[in-house]
């Protein structure tokens, strides 16, 4: 589906973290792949027509609507044929060239939209430590490649000694089952088994 191609903002206790949904997915059967599937993540508030989707008519009505910009802008856009995709890469010279020349004109522009820009991009809020979780992050990045034939069988993630208990708990966590050995490389003890971290991932269009 296209929305696994989806990038995905991750603010991870304060650390902001960058991945393609594809990364989250990529282990069956985890936490992460349930929570970022295409079912639950276009129930979260990504099933509204998506910016980047908007037809010319949709960028018309958009420009049309703002208050403060004069009649005609939204005509202009939409004779150009300009997109949601595109609208989010006009500069001021992309203006410009459409004919828009008045500076308060283009200023207010500019400021819709880069507002456009930030609400297009959905972040997801997980509490978790991002030490932990950067680790649990890249190793899934290298696992993908993996699987592409792009780089070699990647190696378990290197955990400092302070963070290992720790580690193990948010692995076992996300990924329950005989997932976690894949990532922890060992049997991980009982103690573990029923054990489960508060974690809240909450989608937002940001």
């Amino acid at each position: 589906s296209g929305y696994v191609k989806d990038v995905v903002t991750l603010n991870v206790s304060g650390t902001m973290m960058t991945t393609r949904r594809s990364t989250l997915c990529s282990a069956d059967e985890s936490v992460l792949a349930k929570q970022f599937d295409d079912s639950k993540w276009t129930g979260q508030g990504c099933n509204t027509l998506r910016i980047k989707e908007w037809t010319p008519d949709d960028v018309c009505g958009w420009a049309e609507n703002i208050e403060g910009i004069p009649e005609g802008i939204g005509s202009i856009l939409k004779q150009n044929g300009i997109t949601g995709c595109e609208l989010l890469s006009l500069n001021l010279e992309g203006l410009k060239m459409l004919g828009v020349e008045r500076v308060g004109t283009l200023c207010l522009l500019l400021k819709e939209i880069r507002t456009l820009e930030k609400a297009s991009q959905v972040e997801a809020l997980i509490e978790q430590s991002p030490y932990c979780f950067g680790k649990i992050l890249d190793y899934l990045r290298f696992k993908r490649l993996h699987s592409h034939g792009l780089v070699q069988e990647p190696a378990l993630p290197t955990v400092c000694d302070s963070q290992k208990t720790r580690f193990a708990k948010i692995v076992r966590y996300f990924f329950p089952g005989d997932g976690a050995k894949h990532i922890l490389g060992l049997e991980v003890d009982r103690k573990y088994d029923e054990m489960q971290i508060p974690s809240t991932i909450v989608s937002n269009p940001s």
